[in-house]
């Protein structure tokens, strides 16, 4: 037998997509029963869940879909690998598609949107999500991706007669249809130089070990070409400038539930698929790459704070937070190196379950502008709270822990790294961000309605668990830097 699949590796995405065709059934043959099929996705990710949790608790990296070594295969030429980096993203994906399932089930009892339908391309994103960071050859790599983006502009487009949605779902179908492009191009360059698709055997090509095929005496120059059409179709995918200004009006576009998966789902797979490529597949190619980073990243943090301050309404407001907290998460890369990679990873982990907390809250008071968040903490002292902790925790204020030393774990890299410009221009892009985060946060404690709110249970579901996940980074930031290590 040539192809051997270790099943067990391979679960946590196959449970997710056998989830989404038995809501597709059920959809079919009992379309009355829409609440059935978010239990039903709620069960099919817990158990994925459960799948990332047992690998967690094996010992060392496990993989599959394997070149054989009659073919020429070694230990390092698989498609699909469990390890460490693996895990924490399966596990950041699998809980913040729990809290968007339980958004969900709020915006789907106003009707109007086909639920079988919507609950299918959630699950056959999150399938593309947790595959995407497990993913070591072009190939899958860039099918995950696409099946992480594909499904979401239409799961923007679901939300029918209303314009902004379909406005934010073209807008997303031709900023998703370039960026892949761009990259598609950038790949097909880097397979025809190294005549590979695994990333292992094209690290040893890039980085001189192994000699490039046709190119005896030395790597030609369109590989530079190459590098950066591939770091600028993920620029596309994570909001990077000069590809982020699709942001604000897609998020406010597309429904909260959608709004909170591009933020956290769909960024933390574009910075998975970014990592690989550059660190696991390009390291050798750092002296090109690296400083593209460090430009773009200053830039991104810098158009997202100045753009962030002048919103009122808070979706637009979280959309280009969302791109500063890009070019944070950014940054380390510019510096190259194992720690600075974990401490990116960190980050993302960390202002993924703030962000998410976030937009659990806005899902709950049902409210656009900053204005009708006036005295919150009176009308619902538990969302307010929250919500006040989450917008602290990103401003990187204490007591909120969490987004504190995520900074000063970026901070600490970039300067050990020798990129002091880059940490000035964090320093400053930080101070910025301070602005916009208290002025939301003033307005929960300022006198205002004390009307209570009465949100459906399942938003109180999904802000719990998201809090819940928010304060366990919090407590333990050290640990999600222990665990992101790239095998």
């Amino acid at each position: 037998m040539i192809q051997q699949i270790d099943y067990f590796v391979i679960a946590p995405p196959l449970v997710l997509a056998l989830s989404a065709a038995l809501v597709l059934l059920l959809d079919a043959f009992l379309p009355a029963r829409p609440v059935l099929s978010g239990v039903l996705a709620l069960a099919g990710i817990a158990v994925a869940a459960g799948f990332v949790v047992a690998q967690a608790a094996g010992t060392g990296s496990r993989s599959t879909f394997c070149v054989p070594q009659r073919l020429g295969g070694t230990a390092a030429t698989c498609s699909f690998v469990a390890d460490g980096f693996t895990l924490v993203f399966a596990g950041l994906v699998l809980v913040a598609a729990a809290v968007v399932v339980l958004m969900s089930m709020t915006e789907l009892a106003g009707g109007g949107i086909p639920v079988g339908e919507w609950y299918f391309l959630l699950l056959c994103t999150i399938v593309g999500a947790v595959t995407l960071p497990a993913s070591r050859d072009l190939i899958m790599l860039v099918v995950a991706l696409e099946l992480v983006s594909l499904p979401v502009f239409a799961l923007t487009a679901l939300k029918r007669y209303d314009g902004r949605a379909s406005e934010a779902a073209v807008k997303l179908f031709v900023v998703s249809v370039v960026s892949t492009a761009i990259m598609l191009f950038g790949v097909s360059l880097l397979y025809g130089i190294s005549g590979t698709v695994y990333l292992s055997r094209l690290s040893g090509v890039f980085s001189g070990q192994v000699a490039a095929p046709g190119a005896p005496e030395g790597l030609p120059a369109v590989v530079t070409v190459g590098v950066v059409l591939v770091v600028a179709g993920f620029a596309f995918k994570i909001a990077a400038v000069p590809f982020h200004s699709w942001a604000a009006d897609v998020y406010q576009g597309a429904p909260i539930p959608v709004a909170a998966l591009l933020s956290v789902i769909s960024k933390a797979s574009g910075f998975a698929g970014l990592i690989l490529v550059l660190v696991a597949a390009l390291g050798g190619q750092a002296a090109t790459w690296a400083p593209i980073v460090g430009i773009v990243a200053a830039l991104t943090m810098t158009a997202g704070n100045l753009l962030a301050m002048r919103q009122h309404s808070v979706v637009r407001l979280l959309a280009w937070s969302s791109v500063a907290q890009s070019g944070y998460i950014l940054a380390p890369l510019a510096v190259t190196g194992t720690a600075a990679v974990r401490s990116s990873i960190a980050y993302l982990v960390i202002y993924a379950a703030m962000n998410l907390g976030a937009f659990t809250v806005v899902m709950l008071v049902s409210k656009t502008e900053l204005d009708d968040y006036r005295g919150l903490v009176f009308r619902r002292p538990a969302a307010g709270l929250a919500l006040a902790f989450c917008l602290i925790c990103l401003a990187g204020l204490p007591p909120g822990l969490a987004g504190l030393f995520a900074k000063v774990f970026v901070f600490r890299e970039i300067v050990a790294g020798g990129a002091g410009w880059l940490a000035l221009v964090m320093a400053v892009n930080t101070v910025i961000g301070l602005y916009y985060y208290a002025v939301w946060t003033a307005r929960l404690f300022a006198p205002g309605s004390r009307a209570p709110l009465s949100p459906p249970a399942t938003a109180w579901y999904a802000m719990g668990v998201a809090v819940v996940a928010a304060v366990l980074f919090s407590l333990a930031p050290q640990l999600v830097l222990d665990m992101a290590s790239l095998t």
